[in-house]
């Protein structure tokens, strides 16, 4: 039985179109003998004839695992968006540009990469499914139309393991290629396929969508985000090499032999940290090899068997400033290709590689090998970069660069480390989904993120701490976390529809945790991995007291989530669920300043035998408003000053900042920005994951300058939930000018502040309808639509 069709939304495109709710027209196609589960790369091809020019063709297109999309030899698209098995994204393309009248050919690269697959990938099988829209009188479509396929053996993985690298690494296998095995023009229409093999249907029954009545392996869902930014960045500069002398020509797109019966390295430095899909082009060279390293710094020469206590190389002694190469060499993952003679051979990963250098270890044999052309390809989500931030301070021009290029190499189809996990952890995205939305003002993947985030939930009630995963991690304060965005999300967009289908997910958490608080008001031993900053006086991360119960700082997190989730539920008229949490947010505040607050110290310590007081706690003290509000300002200059307390890292700092702000200090910003300078000054061009010793040079959490440049230091915050009106506070600190251009939902906010003797003349241009107030030491003044001028 066909069911009937509704309208669906094509994504990223504006347009509707028809589409199948249920079960599609397509099926799921696969090899026919080939494993369906292990590694391998499938090419899939289908010929078919255009009687005559067509002004759309539209097509629908997913894979498992993976998938690049080919017509006439032209790629047109990859992915699918990553997702999980019951929301199996699909792309929506029109791919009339690309058709000519007569014969045409659609072609598709699909990767499983096996047990050596990424944690963020979730499959099922080796699979490829493609429908042409129902108005088209033509059949492409997989499982009734005429396509092929044969196993690309050219591939096999490099397994990349946490040991080899010294640190913990879930990002999935490199790649080995054998020139000699791979089917040179299997995308273009001449290519001879007599040879392939007709793919059969996947065991499952339908392709369908998500709600059908007898469920399936995949439910395909659309894709919600747009396309990614692809850019050609060349590399400028070789650094060094060693068995040959210095050419750059295959840099810019000239040919570089490299002699026969060779063995030569070539270390490449992209200058900045980056993102994509290097592309190689060579010729020649029958029996050679290139081997690829990929690194995001150089590593100081070493014995490779240094360690510290932990089992993890000593990077914070052997990195050194990025920008020094001498005496030290590159460590990282990597791809090996072994041409076989042919002329223009092509070579461009089947995922995503990170770096900032770059190795070519090139070993020939009796033929030279000509390098004809290597350069980048940054790939990642679109953001522009519409906020503008002018200090007329060059060092935090650097600083702001720094924390987008951060957020930009950290943010594709998903938030995540690009290098080492490919992971997107809900404490991360948080942080990275308000620079999102304050730098570009688009909120599409964060609002993947959110959903994603509820789809992991759990039996018991948490979210996982991070999706899409095929390894279930769960950090309990990560969940509080996720209803902290939605809160977030409702404090900044005005789209309570969205909001609306996350009541049950944030009721299934918070009821998790009150399930914990006893008849004291504190909650009890938990048990997961209770993460909250990196600290080192926190043991992995956990705050004391969480497993063994009775944590401040646990407490704290959780009556910060009661009142987020009280504003949201009051949004919904759910009166029954606001009054519940607000008498347990008060019980928990007064339990805490009962039996963990030390008057001796002045502060909330980590547990009731006090014997441990840090940052992070007291922090959550204000942010709550568990400490009284005219004590909050000595509060924090206490937390600042006591350099005794657990001190927070360059993560947890985005909370400091928030109650810098919040309590009226926020003119010290600029003062609190040493972990920022140390790294610039450190040769990085990207924030790392901690302010010393960092695993990963690039972290999104770390690039919160992107934020707090507006929130705090030109002070656009709301004034009330869904960014209805706009409050403006400064907080300019040691800057006496200060020009900041914002995107606000209803259009570009942009302000310009000079001072003097406290004294502040600022320019303000609102966009239309949008309403507010100005705030300046004590004063306000109300703000309305169009350019006004404020003297206080």
């Amino acid at each position: 039985m066909i069911n009937p069709e509704s309208k669906v939304k094509v994504n990223g495109s504006g347009k509707d179109i028809n589409l199948l709710k249920h079960t599609w027209k397509a099926q799921w196609i696969t090899h026919p003998s080939e494993s369906t589960l292990d590694y391998g790369v499938f090419l899939f091809r289908h010929v078919f004839t255009l009687e005559k020019n067509i002004s759309e063709f539209i097509i629908f297109v997913s894979a498992d695992n993976r998938y690049r999309l080919f017509v006439n030899g032209e790629r047109v698209c990859y992915g699918p968006s990553i997702g999980d098995t019951a929301h199996q994204r699909y792309e929506t393309l029109d791919i009339a540009d690309q058709l000519n009248v007569g014969k045409n050919v659609i072609a598709a690269e699909v990767v499983n990469f096996g047990e050596y697959r990424s944690v963020s990938q979730v499959t099922y099988q080796t699979a490829f499914i493609l429908q042409a829209d129902r108005n088209l009188n033509i059949d492409i479509n997989t499982g009734s139309a005429d396509w092929k396929v044969i196993k690309n053996h050219a591939f096999s993985p490099i397994n990349i393991t946490s040991e080899m690298m010294n640190a913990y690494y879930a990002a999935g296998p490199r790649d080995r290629v054998d020139d000699s095995k791979y089917p040179w023009g299997w995308n273009q229409l001449k290519f001879n396929d007599h040879n392939w093999l007709c793919p059969k249907s996947t065991t499952t029954e339908f392709a369908v969508g998500r709600g059908f009545l007898y469920g399936g392996a995949w439910h395909l869902v659309p894709r919600t985000i747009p396309f990614m930014e692809e850019k050609v960045e060349r590399f400028p500069e070789i650094i060094r090499v060693s068995g040959i002398e210095k050419n750059d020509d295959f840099l810019n797109n000239k040919a570089s032999i490299i002699p026969k019966n060779s063995k030569i390295k070539i270390l490449i430095d992209q200058k900045h940290h980056t993102t994509g899909y290097p592309e190689l082009t060579y010729s020649h060279g029958k029996d050679s090899e290139i081997k690829i390293t990929y690194a995001e710094a150089l590593v100081k020469d070493s014995n490779p068997d240094e360690t510290v206590s932990d089992g993890n190389l000593n990077l914070v002694d052997l990195k050194g400033n990025r920008n020094d190469f001498k005496g030290k060499s590159i460590f990282g993952y990597y791809d090996v290709i072994c041409p076989n003679g042919g002329k223009n051979r092509f070579y461009k990963p089947l995922s995503r590689r990170t770096y900032r250098f770059v190795e070519l270890e090139i070993t020939t044999k009796e033929e030279p090998l000509v390098l004809e052309d290597y350069h980048g390809v940054f790939t990642g989500y679109p953001f522009e970069e519409k906020a503008k931030v002018e200090t007329g301070d060059p060092f935090l021009s650097k600083i702001w660069d720094a924390a987008w290029r951060t957020l930009r190499n950290s943010a594709d189809e998903m938030y995540y480390d690009s290098y080492y996990e490919n992971l997107q952890y809900i404490g991360d995205t948080k942080i990275a989904s308000l620079i999102s939305i304050y730098v570009s003002g688009d909120d599409r993947l964060m609002r993947k993120a959110i959903q994603q985030f509820d789809d992991s939930r759990t039996s018991e009630g948490l979210t996982q701490s991070r999706y899409p995963s095929n390894i279930i991690q769960i950090i309990p304060p990560f969940s509080l976390i996720w209803v902290d965005m939605i809160y977030d999300y409702f404090m900044y967009r005005n789209d309570p529809e969205f909001l609306r289908q996350f009541i049950p997910g944030i009721k299934s958490v918070i009821d998790w945790f009150a399930s914990r608080v006893d008849e004291t008001g504190m909650i009890t031993n938990l048990k997961w991995w209770n993460f909250t900053d990196w600290t080192t006086d926190f043991p992995s991360g956990i705050p004391q007291g969480s497993d063994d119960g009775y944590s401040a700082n646990i407490a704290l997190q959780f009556a910060k989530t009661l009142d987020h989730a009280q504003a949201v539920f009051s949004y919904f008229n759910l009166e029954q669920e606001v009054n519940a949490y607000q008498i347990l947010s008060k019980r928990i505040k007064k339990s805490v300043l009962d039996r963990c607050f030390d008057t001796k110290k002045g502060l909330i310590a980590e547990t009731p035998d006090k014997k441990e007081f840090s940052q992070h706690t007291n922090i959550l003290g204000i942010l709550t408003d568990t400490f009284k509000q005219d004590v909050q300002s000595d509060i924090m200059k206490k937390v600042l000053e006591d350099e005794t307390l657990f001190q927070a890292t360059i993560y947890f700092k985005f909370y400091v900042f928030r109650a810098l702000q919040k309590v009226g200090l926020g003119d010290m910003y600029f003062d609190l920005l040493g972990s920022w300078r140390g790294m610039i000054d450190d040769g990085m061009t990207t924030y790392g994951e901690t302010d010393i010793n960092p695993r990963s040079e690039c972290h999104a959490w770390s690039s919160s300058p992107n934020f707090d440049f507006i929130h705090t230091v030109a002070g656009i915050y709301p004034g009330e939930h869904s960014f209805k009106s706009v409050i403006i506070e400064p907080n300019l600190g040691r800057l006496n000018k200060l020009e900041v251009q914002f995107p606000h939902p209803q259009g570009m906010i942009v302000v310009r502040y000079a001072t003097n003797d406290n004294k502040i003349n600022a320019e303000v241009s609102m966009p239309k309808d949008l309403t507010g107030e100005f705030k300046w030491k004590g004063k306000s003044v109300a703000l309305a639509e169009g350019k006004q001028t404020i003297s206080l």
